[in-house]
């Protein structure tokens, strides 16, 4: 019997008194883990290998001509969309439960182009600092040969979560 090439994801997005029940870190490792629905943004990436430690997370995923712009390298949407994801799940995963975040701001520096024959790429979020109203974090996308693609910083602001679902969600 042929194998399954690739796990089904479901993508959606968790009730909010779901995600204020949860330490950050269980929330990140959930998804992860198919145990709640995976944003649908990330569709467009299809990440994979994922892994959330307080405070850092990181996962791989594969460039391809789909993610192409008009000058036939990756749109730097990609790697924002990457970035942008590890920075924001890093701050996540070191929240207490009931917290919440919403980006402020980021910045991008395109270090190399990609290409689909860039092969896999690892991206990687880190904490730098999480305090009760903001947090920074910074994350770096590398190739399979361990150069680097792209780095980014945040901030984002920090917020309590809900204890309970808006009426008709």
């Amino acid at each position: 019997m042929p194998e399954d090439p690739a796990p089904k994801v479901d993508y959606g997005v968790t009730p909010l008194d779901v995600m204020a029940s949860m330490a950050g870190v269980d929330f990140v490792r959930a998804m992860f883990e198919g145990r709640l629905p995976a944003p649908p943004i990330m569709q467009t990436v299809e990440p994979f290998d994922s892994t959330a430690e307080p405070g850092v997370v990181a996962f791989h995923s594969i460039p391809g001509f789909r993610h192409y712009n008009p000058i036939g390298s990756v749109h730097g949407g990609y790697a924002a969309i990457l970035l942008d994801s590890a920075m924001g799940l890093a701050v996540h995963s070191a929240l207490p439960a009931g917290s919440g975040y919403t980006t402020l701001e980021f910045k991008i520096s395109f270090i190399r182009g990609m290409t689909q024959d860039t092969g896999p790429v690892r991206t990687e979020g880190r904490t730098l600092s999480v305090g009760r109203r903001a947090a920074t974090a910074e994350a770096r996308i590398s190739d399979a040969g361990g150069r680097l693609l792209a780095h980014a910083t945040t901030t984002c602001l920090v917020f309590g979560l809900p204890a309970t679902s808006p009426v008709g969600s």
